[in-house]
């Protein structure tokens, strides 16, 4: 994780797609926030990269933070309002700030309702048939800015469908 950070985490706190592709991809960031928080729920309090882990992660949620939209969704290109609003990456948020709050990395005051936000948004991109729209189809990176606008909205990916369960588990510990 300490190489993620080092080598891609921008000092706003989020996460290029990579180093010859500077954009924020709304799935690659949750990721990586899904990651750092499986990783800082199994680390012990006396790992040495603990707090820089901590320090990377409180980063990340501070910008996603400001850039949750006010129906609780993040956008597929997380700091271009013309991005549209994409599942997968607000299941992978909502789950990182949902254990957040609940492990006290997070302030619950501050981001209790950004989770709430995202959770009741999710789930209400779940079809008739439990499969989550508004998926952004798999990525590979380039660096180009319409490429990343352009992706295509699945249903029913699973790249979508794990992180509702990853939110509901989290919801329910």
């Amino acid at each position: 994780m300490t190489a993620y950070v080092d080598k891609l985490q921008q000092p706003n706190g989020l996460f290029y797609h990579s180093p010859d592709a500077p954009f924020f991809w709304g799935r690659g960031n949750g990721w990586v926030a899904a990651g750092m928080t499986e990783l800082l729920s199994a680390l012990p309090p006396s790992h040495p990269q603990r707090p820089r882990i901590m320090t990377a992660y409180r980063s990340m949620m501070r910008t996603l933070l400001a850039l949750q939209a006010p129906d609780g969704m993040w956008r597929q290109l997380l700091d271009h309002p013309e991005a549209w609003e994409e599942s997968s990456s607000t299941g992978m948020f909502t789950f990182a700030i949902i254990t957040g709050v609940k492990n006290g990395w997070l302030d619950e005051k501050t981001y209790g309702p950004a989770a709430r936000k995202g959770w009741l948004a999710l789930v209400n991109h779940i079809d008739a048939n439990a499969d989550l729209t508004d998926v952004c189809e798999g990525t590979g990176r380039k660096n180009d800015l319409d490429y990343y606008l352009q992706r295509k909205r699945n249903t029913g990916d699973l790249h979508g469908q794990a992180p509702v369960l990853w939110c509901a588990s989290a919801l329910l510990r």
